[in-house]
Formats: C-alpha cells, sequence, structure tokens
C-alpha cells in the first residue's frame, strides 16, 4: 500500500514560484516513476511532468523552462518547483506513481496565480 501526501500550494502572484512536496509511505521503489498532475476547473486532468527511477525527466511543453520536477529517494518525496508562474497555472495539482500494478494518487494541493 501506498500513500501520496502533496504539500506547497498556496495563493501566489503572476511571475512568482512555488515548491510543491509530495511525500509518499508505504511499498515505493526508488525505480517508481513518479509524476505530477494537475487539474483545472472544467478541464481534464492533464500531465504536467514526470521522474524515472533513473532521473529522466520529461515535461508538458506549456511548462517547458519553468517547471523542474526531481526527487529524492532517502525521503521518499518528489519536488515541483514551479518559476514564473501564470495565472494559466491556476488548478489542483497531484501526485501520481504506479506501483505493484496499482495506481496511487494524492489528494491534491491548490495552487492559484493571480494577474
Amino acid at each position: 500500500q501506498v500513500q501520496l501526501v502533496e504539500s506547497g500550494g498556496g495563493l501566489v502572484q503572476a511571475g512568482g514560484s512555488l515548491r510543491l512536496s509530495c511525500v509518499a509511505s508505504g511499498s515505493i521503489l526508488s525505480s517508481d516513476v513518479m509524476r505530477w498532475y494537475r487539474q483545472a476547473p472544467g478541464k481534464q486532468r492533464e500531465l504536467v511532468a514526470f521522474i524515472t527511477g533513473g532521473w529522466s525527466t520529461n515535461y508538458a511543453d506549456s511548462v517547458k523552462g519553468r517547471f523542474t520536477i526531481s526527487r529524492d529517494n532517502a525521503k521518499n518525496t518528489v519536488y515541483l518547483q514551479m518559476n514564473s508562474l501564470k495565472p494559466e497555472d491556476t488548478a489542483v495539482y497531484y501526485c501520481h506513481t504506479y506501483s505493484g500494478m496499482r495506481h496511487y494518487w494524492g489528494q491534491g494541493t491548490q495552487v492559484t496565480v493571480s494577474s
């Protein structure tokens, strides 16, 4: 069983920064791919970034150059550093992993960017 708990969301002005954290507990492996998704009101959930066990990363075109995903396996934590935030980044951000043939989601953390 895996639990994911996100934190770090909040209200920020456009151009500002936030760092999201996702702490994983349970049977998570350092080789598991960790992902950040987001869902804005009235829109489908979209993949923002992922990081593999080998530290390869990939980003949605909309956040490339502004967001950075990283992980600290010793702390079972994945981070999403978000810089140059835009109002269109406003959404609930979710942490996700697929481990042991099961999908796991966190409860989400709200990010609101004011113009």
